[in-house]
C-alpha cells in the first residue's frame, strides 16, 4: 500500500526538507517488504489560492480515486503510535492501494471541498507549524513499518 504525504505549500531547502526526505525513504525501506510502500509526497502550490475552500478543493483534485484518507486537524483523534500502525496494517490487509495523509493550509481544511475522511488525526491540542506536522507524520509513518516489522524502535 502506498503511503503519500499531500501537503498545501513546499518545504525549502533545510532542517525540515531532510527529516521529511530521511524519514520517507526509511519507511520506504523497512515498509515494501511488509507490503507499505513506497513512501512519498506530493507538495501542493497554494500561493496564488486565496481561501481555505479554494485550498481543500486544490488538494482534493490531488487525491487519488479510491485511496484511504487521513486529514490531519487538530479536532481530530489521537491514536498512539501502535493504533496507527495497525489501522495502516488493516487497510493494507483489505486490499487499499494507497493512504494520503492529507495537511491544509494555516486555515485548516474546508470539510465541504473535500471527500470524506476515513480518519483525522490530531497531534494534540497544541498548533504546530505545517513544516513541523509534515516531519512528524513522515516520522509516523516510519515508525508504523518498524511497529509492523517487529523493530525495537518503538518500545512499549
Amino acid at each position: 500500500m502506498k503511503l503519500t504525504i499531500a501537503a498545501l505549500g513546499r518545504l525549502k531547502a533545510g532542517p525540515e526538507r531532510e527529516l521529511v526526505d530521511d524519514y520517507l525513504r526509511r519507511a520506504s525501506q523497512t515498509g515494501r517488504p511488509l507490503g507499505l510502500g513506497p513512501a512519498g509526497e506530493v507538495e501542493i502550490d497554494n500561493r496564488s489560492l486565496k481561501t481555505k475552500s479554494a485550498e481543500s478543493r486544490t488538494l482534493s483534485e490531488a487525491l487519488p480515486e479510491g485511496a484511504r484518507i487521513i486529514l490531519l486537524d487538530e479536532r481530530g483523534k489521537t491514536l498512539t503510535s501502535p493504533q496507527l500502525a495497525r489501522q495502516l496494517a488493516a487497510w493494507r490487509d483489505e486490499g487499499v492501494r494507497e493512504t494520503v495523509f492529507c495537511i491544509g493550509g494555516a486555515d485548516g481544511h474546508d470539510r465541504d471541498a473535500l471527500p470524506k475522511p476515513h480518519l483525522t488525526l490530531s497531534f494534540g491540542n497544541l498548533v504546530w507549524p505545517h513544516m513541523l506536522v509534515r516531519v512528524m507524520i513522515a516520522e509516523q509513518i516510519y515508525r508504523a513499518a518498524s511497529i509492523l516489522s517487529g523493530s525495537p524502535y518503538h518500545r512499549d
